[in-house]
């Protein structure tokens, strides 16, 4: 039997992280999708489409798109992907352009066949609603924007980019309006998911407390 966790949440509630790491103790794959948004946002935005363009256009764009996943990098095209799609403006791309139906459905399709027939951890907005509703662990994290805006603050700093935590707070707090408000698969947490606050918790003790519950609805292949 397969074992699928999806993690979801809004940005900075600690997904990335914690997924990673659950992945990693359990020897399992791991999906960021989250990540795919941002190299889809910032490949339109480079390209001069238009959040607002017609599906047309952006389906056209998309076509010379190949993403692949491989030894844990991103590929675009051929070329790994990296630090350039962890940036504030990056992150607000990825929410503009998700929004878009032809996007959702050319990255949902990617990520349902990457997941399929695989024991995986995979993170985003929409695992436990859209692309792995039959997972057997659904969490769904959250945190105060605050909180999530001084942590990116601090990811950011620690990287040597400089962005004011006001900027970064406005941005997550529009980022939250944005993926909440969709039409298309919007941010909402599975009626099977079970949440968790991170404001006050430690790395630790959320994978800690992610791992009992899969240890009672996983039994590995």
């Amino acid at each position: 039997m397969y074992c699928k966790i999806a993690i979801d949440g809004p940005a900075g509630s600690g997904k990335t992280t914690v997924a990673k790491e659950l992945a990693r103790r359990l020897n399992i794959d791991y999906l960021d999708t989250g990540a795919m948004y941002r190299i889809v946002g910032l490949y339109l935005k480079e390209s001069g489409i238009s959040p607002d363009a017609n599906e047309e256009e952006i389906q056209k764009k998309l076509k010379d798109l190949i993403i692949e996943y491989k030894d844990g990098n991103y590929l675009a095209n051929g070329k790994i992907v990296g630090d350039e799609i962890r940036t504030a403006e990056a992150g607000v791309y990825a929410s503009q352009y998700g929004a878009n139906l032809t996007v959702r459905s050319f990255l949902t399709n990617l990520q349902k066949e990457i997941c399929k027939d695989r024991s995986i951890v995979a993170e985003g907005r929409d695992i436990g609603t859209v692309v792995m509703p039959d997972a057997q662990v659904k969490i769904f994290l959250v945190a105060s924007p605050e909180v999530r805006a001084k942590r990116r603050y601090e990811e950011l700093k620690l990287k040597g980019k400089e962005i004011s935590f006001e900027v970064l707070l406005k941005q997550i707090i529009e980022r939250d309006k944005n993926d909440a408000s969709r039409e298309i698969a919007p941010l909402v947490k599975a009626p099977d998911a079970i949440e968790i606050d991170t404001s006050e918790l430690t790395i630790e003790e959320v994978i800690e407390k992610i791992l009992e519950i899969v240890k009672r609805k996983c039994k590995f292949q």
